[in-house]
């Protein structure tokens, strides 16, 4: 990992938009240079020949370049509607290291709302915390992007998640089938971010989960701690790591696998995130998705 792909470095610029532009015109660089592109690797403009479409529009370079047939788009085609949903509980404090789960979920959500705005797309946000729903629509101008910036920068995590009761009216009167990004580190007291994404889900929209994990939880390495306090309910938990280690990795992995199977059932696209790396993966992620809804 080179050192400008470093969380730790990127997230030292204080100025969030700038964070997130470098990162994505990094990203977006890497891509121009490399010479092998998947399909869900390509940018926005474009899309795979399906029989029946105008010959005309059929890009030839692509064809060269890829031996692919590739239909060139108008932005009104490409264009979808993002929605970021930041997970603001208490438990999103949690540090490892320099920063973090939570400053590491503004960057990360900075930087897709910036690359979303490249592909000319609206994007919204909606920040969930105890006794509270943030909302801010979608929409695609740089204003708004600024916007987003800004509500990000102001994410104060406390207390547990959003109350379930609130989920039903979260996208009531939209009927058009969006992208969801939902940056978590997926901790619940009652299933309730489950089922939250289960409704979700079950309203056809497209559904990321970036699961923020940090490498302390990982490895189960707290430097000598021997006490555990939970973030959103105060309760604590004695730990001998070197008699732990083994089982809390057996455990870990069970509970990785159950989430992970049950987000799939959905048809909800899972990816577990170790904040020590760099967002290059989750910026994938979200063009080989954004192709898919684009269909």
């Amino acid at each position: 990992m080179s050192r400008l792909a470093d969380p730790k470095t990127l997230m030292a610029i204080k100025d969030l938009p700038l964070a997130a532009k470098t990162t994505v015109d990094g990203f977006l660089a890497g891509i121009h240079n490399s010479s092998v592109k998947g399909i869900g690797m390509e940018f926005s403009q474009y899309r795979s020949y399906q029989p029946g479409d105008d010959l005309r529009r059929l890009d030839w370079k692509m064809f060269a370049r890829s031996d692919r047939y590739y239909i060139r788009e108008s932005e009104i085609e490409t264009s979808i509607s993002v929605r970021l949903l930041v997970d603001a509980s208490a438990s999103m404090n949690h540090t490892s290291g320099a920063f973090t789960k939570i400053e590491y979920a503004r960057y990360l959500a900075a930087s897709l709302a910036y690359l979303a705005q490249r592909q000319g797309d609206a994007t919204g946000l909606f920040v969930f915390r105890q006794g509270e729903l943030f909302s801010l629509p979608a929409r695609q101008d740089h204003q708004h992007l600024a916007r987003i910036y800004y509500q990000l920068e102001q994410i104060d995590p406390q207390g547990g998640f959003t109350n379930p009761v609130d989920y039903k009216s979260i996208f009531s009167g939209i009927n058009k089938r969006e992208l969801l990004i939902f940056i978590t580190d997926y901790y619940e007291q009652d299933g309730e971010i489950s089922r939250l994404l289960h409704a979700l889900a079950s309203n056809k929209h497209e559904i990321i989960v970036f699961h923020l994990l940090a490498p302390n939880e990982i490895n189960l390495d707290y430097k000598g701690f021997s006490t555990l306090e939970d973030l959103e309910t105060g309760k604590t938990i004695r730990i001998d790591p070197s008699q732990s280690k083994q089982l809390y990795k057996q455990a870990l992995e069970k509970y990785l696998a159950d989430v992970r199977a049950g987000l799939l059932d959905k048809n909800i696209f899972y990816r577990l995130i170790n904040t020590e790396h760099p967002v290059d993966e989750a910026l994938r992620d979200f063009l080989v998705q954004r192709n898919k809804i684009r269909g």
